[in-house]
């Protein structure tokens, strides 16, 4: 596999359109900071990091849902940035998602975060995912 950050995407999509509770993924450190930073912003309910027999261990991660409706608090997970074609931006030009309703998750110098945290910052870098 040569994206894993699409395949984490992926999963959770997947998951979603299942009305699944759980999700189970691979653990990376960078998938690590874009469950919290997913987490933090609300649209997870919990994730837990597990440590396997295997190096990388395992993220599960509770989704979360709307109780009336059944509606998921994640709209859309789009990839941005891939291998064969990355996405930079600069602390000037972060980029807006729906009109400041939705994150940009944005890996920079300074670590993995959202958009308003790096543009707070001054700090440019990948854009990964944007999240709404």
């Amino acid at each position: 596999m040569t994206d894993s950050i699409s395949d984490y995407l992926t999963r959770v999509r997947n998951a979603i359109k299942a009305n699944h509770r759980i999700v189970e993924v691979p653990a990376s450190n960078l998938k690590k900071e874009i469950t919290k930073i997913l987490f933090e912003k609300g649209y997870i309910l919990n994730y837990k990091f597990e440590e396997n027999d295997k190096k990388q261990g395992t993220i599960k991660i509770a989704l979360k849902y709307h109780p009336v409706t059944k509606i998921s608090a994640i709209r859309s997970l789009d990839r941005i940035s891939s291998p064969g074609l990355r996405k930079y931006t600069g602390a000037a030009s972060m980029p807006r998602v729906l009109n400041g309703m939705g994150i940009a998750i944005i890996s920079t110098s300074k670590g993995v975060m959202t958009d308003k945290e790096a543009k707070n910052q001054n700090v440019g870098g990948e854009v990964l995912c944007y999240v709404s």
